[in-house]
């Protein structure tokens, strides 16, 4: 369940989420025993070398410098995680992570002097998707002051501008956690999703299609069309029912691009009056 204020917390771990950390943790063993130089030659992001090392685009992400580097962004991505792949499903929440972890590492072509590596972009998008999905949950820096989500993710994105371009001597890429914040926010303003997009491109170039899997079939308006024997397809339903139609064809969309758990309670009853109304019939 989830409140205006923000996600009810169970602290219960995510499909996703749980194989992210285990990858990040095998990675990090593999780092201990084949040596730092080995795996960073290898795995890290290397802006000199982006077409001979094009893996490293992807493979950086799951490279961490030590164990508290691993531990903080492991733990951000343990209490924001789960909230977002529960809403939006766990491909979606895979794409959304990596495609945040990409936008650091692109920016890295730019401002990088060096190897980079860490999950810290995706870990700052996942941030900033929390906040601008529940602005005002209170978050509990160090387990007892209460910061509203939208505060604490503006202070992480106004300290990596800053360190961005006042970096000299800083270990910190935060270039890359800059990156993952701009390229989060036009991700998910702009609505770029696959699913969804190919989705609106559907309903643009044929309307109102026919759902094989729909929960209002066909038949059911036209049975009320009358005895009459004209053509089915010129008949029209009623205003209220046309209106209901339209509102369970968005409903359908949301969970064909973002998953059952989505939807809100309002949504849900809709789904169940529709129902209903068929059994009816």
């Amino acid at each position: 369940m989830y409140r205006d204020s923000g996600p009810g917390f169970s602290f219960s771990i995510t499909p996703v989420v749980k194989r992210l950390l285990i990858v990040n943790a095998v990675v990090f063993g593999f780092t201990l025993l084949a040596g730092p130089a080995f795996t960073y030659e290898w795995l890290a992001f290397r802006p000199d070398q982006p077409l001979t090392r094009f893996w490293g685009l992807f493979t950086y992400m799951f490279v961490h410098q030590g164990f508290w580097h691993l531990f903080m962004n492991m733990l951000v991505l343990f209490f924001f995680g789960p909230p977002l792949e529960a809403r939006w499903g766990g491909q979606e929440f895979l794409r959304f992570y990596l495609v945040a972890g990409l936008g650091g590492a692109a920016l890295g072509l730019l401002l990088a002097n060096g190897p980079v590596v860490g999950a810290s972009a995706a870990i700052y998008g996942v941030m900033l998707a929390f906040a601008m999905t529940w602005p005002n949950a209170p978050i509990y820096v160090w387990g007892i002051f209460p910061v509203k989500a939208k505060w604490l993710v503006g202070f992480f994105f106004v300290l990596s501008v800053v360190g961005t371009f006042d970096a000299a001597g800083s270990s910190t890429a935060h270039f890359a956690h800059l990156g993952g914040l701009l390229t989060a926010f036009l991700y998910l303003k702009a609505d770029w999703r696959p699913r969804a997009t190919l989705a609106r491109m559907k309903k643009r170039g044929t309307g109102r299609a026919p759902r094989p899997l729909a929960i209002v079939p066909r038949e059911i308006t036209r049975s009320r069309s009358g005895a009459s024997g004209g053509d089915d397809r010129h008949q029209q339903p009623p205003k209220d029912e046309g209106g209901l139609l339209d509102e369970v064809d968005r409903v359908l969309d949301k969970i064909s691009a973002q998953g059952m758990a989505s939807l809100t309670q309002e949504e849900r009853a809709l789904l169940d009056e529709v129902s209903r109304r068929r059994r009816m019939n």
